[in-house]
């Protein structure tokens, strides 16, 4: 991330961010199975989200234990992808689309 040195700068990060919002934000929810190993959902998200081993090992605790969890939070054309290759991997995912809260 980087520091907003200036106003004029970090006005235009601000209009950004308002002009982009929520509206068309989404999120990737993996779901727990009793088929993958631990090893493999953490290789998964590894390659596929590129989360860190942490934020996969953590990733994977949440799943096991609640029983689902957002894996990521993004545009649906940028989850698509990994939907997909996480589900030829063997993983049970689904995109949720976020509702703008007005």
């Amino acid at each position: 991330m980087t520091k907003a040195n200036s106003t004029p700068d970090h006005n235009e990060s601000v209009m950004t961010l308002e002009s982009t919002g929520t509206e068309n934000m989404s999120q990737l929810v993996v779901y727990n199975d009793d088929y993958n190993t631990f090893d493999w959902v953490i290789q998964c998200f590894m390659e596929v989200c590129h989360h860190t081993f942490e934020q996969s090992e953590q990733l994977s605790l949440i799943i096991h234990f609640k029983g689902k969890a957002i894996a990521k939070t993004d545009s649906f054309e940028e989850l698509r992808p990994l939907k997909d290759a996480l589900i030829e991997r063997g993983l049970s995912a689904v995109i949720e689309s976020l509702k703008e809260s007005n």
